[in-house]
């Protein structure tokens, strides 16, 4: 009943590992976002718990009543939404109050409580699913025609009633609702492990530097301009992660046997199936992705010889693709990027700017990195009745540029779904909500293209928004690809082991990198990356970033090369939020997501910055 909600702040737990950042002078509350907006104080968040802890109790009453009578059903439907939406604000602001400073033992303790409450709404509520399935559809349609105050829920309860096949009787739902604490044991290992207990190694670089690889120094070594101190980051960093490949296999092995468990007990055929019909994806979405990538793996192989030349690498290793493309000094403050953010959104209408330019100056943001801060970037969204946040780290390069407008294509998402939906259905499912954030970036790349003065910043753009298809579109769709075959056979019954695992990633790795054609070299080490990974903790989620990066490529494309028709339908995706089937919603707005055309978008748009590259580096011989 609150899938959205949950999703939404599931996406904020998986933002990256805390780096311990220096202060930043210009960290001034003016940069901050104002949690006050949420609750005034942690008492006035308690207030609200407690009124959540009562509407428990308000809505065990509707237990076994719920069609009792059409005022019956409204009431409990009404009581329902609103509970949902409490502890929607309750835990926006738990988690925020945690992430703006995870040093603090009260941000911690709190977001702990939000959990808690989590797990208390998902037992409170778990027998209305079963209860609108014994009402039976005709009656359920029966009470939307006598009362269309009614039709606010007509897509939910849609969702429900088809699910009927899959839905276990109350005793039943009320037991898996009762389990939900004890599945998440799996994330909680890896979690822990790979963040907090494992011994990571220390080496010495080329310039004398010490540094003890973990999981934040990897990421910012990994891309060092000095190819022997990569190649040191790399042999360390998975040396370590192959030392503890038996543990990890064994975790993630239950994380997939669980995921089997579940779509036995709900009579899907197998793991796959039931987590597209969530949202009731066509499986032609994922085949095709699949499909459609291993076909144009040659646009990928270019791309690596491409990155091979600009390297003036003669054989290029795993290690090696990382390093920037083209360096550069260009600096983007916060208040300059906003600026350009601002310019590159035009194409979608004067409403859209006006509406982007007052909320970015009114502190929903949390720009700059600092000490105990949460690091990477997120949009939080659910907290209905105020407005979205946005945690950045900016850093002011143009990757921090790149992700500002990322996030704030988020953010215009929830501020035009909750403006133009009820609660009930203004939360929207992953699978829309990557592309209006990947919508925004092509805006941003093509103004930055326009306004660019010379060869050297054009070179910056390009490369950057290359390297972000390669590991947005082609790595995501490599991840979804792993995960098929894993999932599958565990649902068939066979046993996995860590070393298992990594020959299963290793080939498929190897295939996607050209290894057999001396395009990449993939060193045997890195076979382990599988279990680096913690999307795969949340099944088949990672292949939503690719089938979005690849709709927002077409729709930019249609914007940008069309008018007021065609940027009208891509604002009703935004606008609708969750009201629709998100498959049918893109559908209707022009793209296929289950046919060809917009994955070969994607690969004609990075075969065009590849030729725009190419052709600047012709110039200058």
């Amino acid at each position: 009943m609150h899938k959205y909600v949950i999703r939404s702040l599931f996406a904020v737990a998986l933002s990256l590992p805390v780096l311990a950042h220096a202060a930043n002078p210009k960290d001034t509350e003016d940069y901050r976002w104002n949690l006050q907006d949420l609750y005034a104080s942690s008492a006035a968040w308690d207030q609200d718990a407690a009124r959540l802890e009562q509407q428990f109790k308000q809505i065990a009453g509707c237990n076994t009543h719920l069609g009792d009578s059409l005022q019956r059903f409204k009431s409990c439907l009404d009581l329902n939404s609103d509970l949902l939406k409490r502890y929607a604000r309750l835990a926006s602001y738990a988690s925020q109050y945690h992430d703006q400073d995870t040093g603090q033992t009260a941000g911690l303790d709190l977001n702990q409580r939000s959990d808690i409450l989590g797990s208390k709404l998902e037992a409170a509520t778990s027998f209305l699913r079963p209860e609108i399935l014994a009402m039976g559809q005709k009656k359920v349609q029966g009470f939307l025609k006598q009362d269309k105050s009614l039709s606010i829920y007509s897509h939910m309860l849609d969702d429900i009633l088809r699910s009927a096949s899959h839905t276990l009787d109350k005793k039943g739902e009320e037991l898996i609702a009762t389990f939900g604490m004890a599945t998440n044991t799996a994330s909680a290992v890896y979690s822990t492990l790979a963040n907090a207990e494992m011994p990571w190694p220390k080496i010495k670089l080329s310039d004398g530097t010490e540094a003890v690889i973990d999981q934040a120094a990897y990421t910012k070594y990994r891309s060092s301009p000095n190819r022997a101190d990569r190649q040191l980051v790399f042999d360390a960093f998975w040396g370590k992660w192959k030392e503890f490949e038996r543990s990890y296999g064994v975790t993630f092995y239950e994380l997939l046997k669980r995921d089997a468990v579940y779509a036995k007990v709900r009579n899907y055929p197998d793991s796959l199936t039931q987590a597209l019909d969530a949202n009731k994806l066509p499986r032609a979405v994922y085949d095709t992705l699949i499909a459609q990538t291993q076909a144009n793996l040659p646009t990928l192989h270019r791309y690596f010889k491409l990155r091979a030349k600009m390297l003036g690498v003669p054989d290029l290793h795993y290690y090696d693709i990382y390093p920037p493309l083209v360096g550069s000094k260009l600096k983007y403050p916060i208040d300059q990027s906003v600026q350009l953010m601002l310019a590159s959104a035009k194409p979608l209408g004067d409403d859209y700017v006006q509406a982007m330019t007052k909320a970015s100056t009114a502190r929903w943001m949390d720009v700059y990195p600092r000490p105990h801060k949460r690091s990477g970037a997120y949009m939080n969204g659910v907290a209905y009745d105020v407005h979205p946040y946005l945690l950045l780290n900016h850093n002011d390069d143009y990757e921090s540029l790149s992700t500002l407008a990322h996030e704030w294509g988020h953010a215009m998402h929830s501020y035009l779904a909750n403006k133009s939906q009820p609660f009930i259905s203004a939360d929207y499912p992953t699978f829309t909500a990557e592309i209006a954030s990947t919508t925004n970036e092509v805006f941003l790349l093509d103004h930055m293209l326009k306004i660019a003065q010379s060869d050297d910043e054009r070179l910056l753009y390009l490369g950057s928004a290359l390297e972000n298809l390669r590991g947005t579109f082609f790595r995501q769709a490599m991840f979804a690809d792993f995960e098929r075959t894993v999932h599958a056979k565990v649902d068939q019954g066979e046993s996995l082991t860590g070393e298992a695992l990594s020959k299963i990633y290793g080939d498929i790795l190897k295939r996607y990198h050209g290894d057999k054609d001396g395009i990449v070299k993939i060193d045997d080490n890195v076979s382990v990356e599988w279990a680096y990974i913690p999307h795969f903790y949340n099944r088949f989620y990672v292949f939503q970033y690719a089938t979005s990066i690849a709709a927002g490529s077409m729709f930019a494309e249609k914007v940008l090369k069309g008018g007021a028709a065609e940027r009208d339908n891509y604002l009703s995706i935004l606008k609708a939020g969750g009201s629709a089937y998100p498959y049918e919603l893109v559908k209707n707005a022009g793209v296929d997501l289950a046919s060809p055309a917009p994955y070969q978008a994607v690969f004609a748009r990075m075969n065009t910055i590849m030729d725009q590259i190419e052709a600047i580096q012709a110039k200058r011989k």
